[in-house]
């Protein structure tokens, strides 16, 4: 969710959760505050959430907690850059939370760390998106309840555009064309954050591919997915990217200031990108990379999860139903009232007013039709390894495959550990 989040993305979350055993003793931090109302049975629970960077979402959160009255409900809101530090380390100590906002990860099912959900979501699975479902689910079992979906695609300035000559891309190789048309001396044509982390995924899956199959084999090292990568590199170094920006993908400052024609970027910034921007705004999924595929989006969001190692699983459980089952009211507002999330519920979504029209109705079209969610058993050492692929081949211009190969037996002995 956060258009304002600070110098992390998601994929730096996991790197802490591959460096979970090795945290040692650290202490949790945050702000302690946000005590909920609890004139029940004065049990008194825990939840960390990461600080969004949308304007009302911490006190959306203690607000929520402060009108469950079976438990205290503490906030810890963990601001600046290392959300995910804090939390590992917590984990490890007695100081750890009750319950968090995290991503499926299979780890954390695999070390017993996340409690089984399916108690509390099974009843009402068929109302949540069945992707989602799916992507929180191991060995049967669903583990965390997914709040928002967050959609990345591409935002693009309509009148300057229009004024290259450049019509919205179908295609990895228009895409290129585009941002060179776009590039003048004050604005470059397109951004896809600092690091170009954001967009691997979207370019395996619009180059036909995935990252593991339903058996858990890999599913990324094909001919698409080299001649992506070529692509890439062709666009690294023509000069026409956006590189080194003040602020990362996730916020929407290069393309409100002025900074890039196009950016990749996620539905939660839609309003500020329209606030600033007004109706010279249009969105476009990840661009078709080989005849083989088709446009992609891909699905981000935030679930919550029970600490199985916790001193009051059943409550935290219990407060996770009514909050995130329960009471729907406050799901819509955590969904559309802080930004523009897609609600995971299915009936939620369908009645959600903000997103029935304009530009939000055309980005819950692009997700519906191109949208790919987390896969649980895609780990922090698979995607450290397509990261460092990406460095090898698109900043470095390594040849594409050799560093597959190199990818895939980091990715391998990962599979073998954790599936045999």
């Amino acid at each position: 969710m956060s258009a304002q989040r600070s110098t992390w993305d998601r994929r730096s979350i996991f790197r802490a959760a591959a460096g979970l055993a090795a945290a040692g003793t650290l202490a949790a931090c945050g702000g302690n505050n946000g005590r909920g109302g609890g004139s029940g049975s004065g049990q008194q629970l825990v939840q960390y959430f990461h600080a969004y960077g949308e304007p009302g979402t911490e006190q959306a959160i203690k607000r929520y907690a402060k009108a469950y009255s079976k438990a205290g409900v503490t906030t810890q809101w963990i601001t600046g850059s290392n959300f995910e530090s804090k939390l590992f380390a917590s984990l490890l100590t007695d100081q750890a939370p009750d319950l968090f906002e995290f991503h499926p990860q299979i780890q954390l099912v695999r070390s017993g760390q996340v409690a089984d959900l399916t108690d509390i979501v099974g009843p009402v699975k068929d109302d949540f998106n069945q992707a989602d479902i799916r992507s929180h689910t191991a060995d049967g079992k669903i583990y965390g309840v997914r709040m928002i979906d967050d959609p990345q695609f591409f935002f693009y300035r309509k009148s300057l555009l229009e004024k290259a000559g450049v019509e919205p891309p179908r295609t990895l190789d228009e895409l290129i064309e585009a941002a060179a048309k776009l590039t003048t001396s004050k604005v470059k044509g397109l951004f896809l954050g600092n690091d170009l982390h954001a967009v691997i995924n979207p370019l395996i899956w619009s180059a036909g591919a995935d990252t593991l199959n339903e058996k858990n084999e890999i599913a990324y090292h094909t001919d698409g997915v080299v001649e992506g990568l070529k692509k890439m590199r062709k666009l690294f170094t023509s000069g026409h990217l956006l590189l080194d920006a003040p602020a990362d993908f996730w916020d929407p400052s290069a393309l409100n200031q002025g900074l890039t024609a196009i950016q990749f970027c996620g539905m939660w910034a839609m309003p500020q990108f329209q606030q600033t921007l007004g109706d010279d705004l249009g969105i476009m999924p990840f661009p078709t990379v080989t005849d083989a595929g088709k446009p992609s989006v891909y699905n981000g969001g935030w679930s919550m999860f029970v600490n199985a190692k916790g001193r009051h699983v059943e409550a935290a459980k219990e407060y996770v139903k009514w909050l995130w089952i329960d009471q729907k009211k406050y799901q819509e507002d955590w969904a559309t009232s802080y930004g523009f999330h897609i609600p995971p519920r299915t009936s939620i979504a369908q009645s959600a007013s903000k997103l029935k029209s304009g530009l939000p109705a055309e980005g819950v079209k692009l997700f519906n039709e191109f949208g790919h969610f987390d896969n649980i058993g895609w780990t922090q050492a698979m995607i450290t390894a397509t990261e460092n692929l990406f460095a090898d081949c698109v900043r470095k211009g390594g040849d594409p495959e050799a560093a597959l190969d190199k990818c895939d037996k980091t990715v391998n002995a990962e599979l073998k550990k954790l599936f045999g």
